[in-house]
């Protein structure tokens, strides 16, 4: 058989015939070589871009860090997780069986609470001696051989200070489930109540501010602060059987003193009235600014009672009220009631 020839040939007169003429093969790996050059050239450049990215990002003193922020040291810094996974630790060994692990016995209660402290004494320690080296590499107070001495004697301190925690904590969950009608008991409080986590967590960073400890009381609060939007400074000296209802909102300053069955709604704020400065502009630290509010005041949803003013003893502040002055024992503040009047033939004008 004659072999196809690669042209087209003329058979005859006016006639072309139409045999298959040969191509090239396509080359199926054009295209992959391509996208592959393609990407080759665009991870160049985007790694010529990451690549100075993370050096700006790496550098310890941007423009914007400069005089601000300090970044990390030779010591690392706290673990804001490490903190988180202590007081979820803590709040264990306050309600044993209701936070944490709930397959709890009589005959296992003291093996759980025991080998609970035990991780937080040694998680603890070790977050307390970073917080204590960040403070001494900034001010230039001490070397990281005291933050591990004091680290040590602070967290003993502390877990020496618990069972007068768990006391505290049992009277303001008796105050949750007697404040509330809506409470079926106080084991109910202790599970459901976002109030009585916030306090948990403020009662026990509170024992850590009064030892002195740095940066870890606050973000022990900050952290109940995220997750309930109850937002209670370390520093405030809060009384016996305190509760919070509902919760949302509720602001209280690091200066504040709140008394015994004080009882406080959504959305209130015991803030400060002004910030004082000194000669160079900048806020001074640690002077009174908040209110004091005295044994059984119940204070409503939305006030908002600001300066180091006294609410006396057994007040009640109303809804929604703007509050700078005191208030007397047993007084009671409202808002203005509405006044409705009808006018008639030009009467009034």
């Amino acid at each position: 058989m004659p072999e196809e020839s690669d042209t087209a040939s003329t058979v005859g007169e006016g006639e072309v015939s139409c045999q298959r003429t040969s191509e090239p093969e396509p080359d199926e790996t054009a295209p992959l070589r391509t996208v592959a050059s393609q990407r080759t050239s665009s991870a160049g450049a985007v790694n010529g871009g990451l690549e100075r990215l993370v050096q700006e990002l790496s550098t310890a003193c941007t423009p914007s860090m400069a005089g601000v922020l300090k970044g990390p040291r030779r010591e690392p810094l706290p673990s804001r997780d490490e903190i988180i996974r202590i007081v979820t630790e803590l709040r264990s060994v306050m309600f044993p069986g209701y936070w944490g692990t709930s397959e709890l016995s009589a005959a296992s209660m003291g093996f759980h609470i025991g080998s609970t402290l035990d991780r937080v004494q040694r998680l603890l320690q070790e977050q307390v001696r970073r917080g204590y080296c960040f403070i001494c590499a900034q001010d230039g107070s001490g070397s990281c051989d005291d933050c591990s001495a004091r680290a040590t004697t602070k967290t003993r301190d502390f877990l020496h200070l618990l069972p007068s925690v768990k006391r505290k904590l049992t009277l303001d969950a008796a105050a949750t489930y007697a404040g509330d009608p809506a409470a079926h008991s106080a084991d109910e409080a202790v599970f459901c109540y976002p109030g009585l986590l916030a306090i948990t967590n403020y009662r026990l960073a509170h024992s850590l501010w009064e030892l002195g400890v740095p940066l870890i009381p606050r973000m022990m609060t900050e952290h109940a602060h995220s997750v309930t939007g109850i937002d209670i400074h370390p520093g405030a000296t809060i009384g016996d059987r305190f509760f919070i209802d509902h919760g949302t909102g509720v602001v209280i300053g690091e200066t504040t003193i709140i008394g015994d069955r004080v009882k406080l709604y959504q959305g209130v704020t015991l803030g400060a009235k002004r910030i004082p400065v000194d000669e160079h502009g900048q806020p001074v630290k640690g002077v009174p600014r908040h209110p004091i509010v005295e044994d059984d005041v119940v204070i409503y949803g939305g006030a908002t009672i600001l300066g180091r003013i006294t609410i006396g003893k057994g007040a009640v502040v109303g809804g929604n009220v703007w509050l700078t002055h005191d208030v007397a024992p047993g007084g009671r503040v409202t808002q203005a009631r509405v006044q409705y009047e009808q006018f008639e033939n030009g009467g009034g004008i």
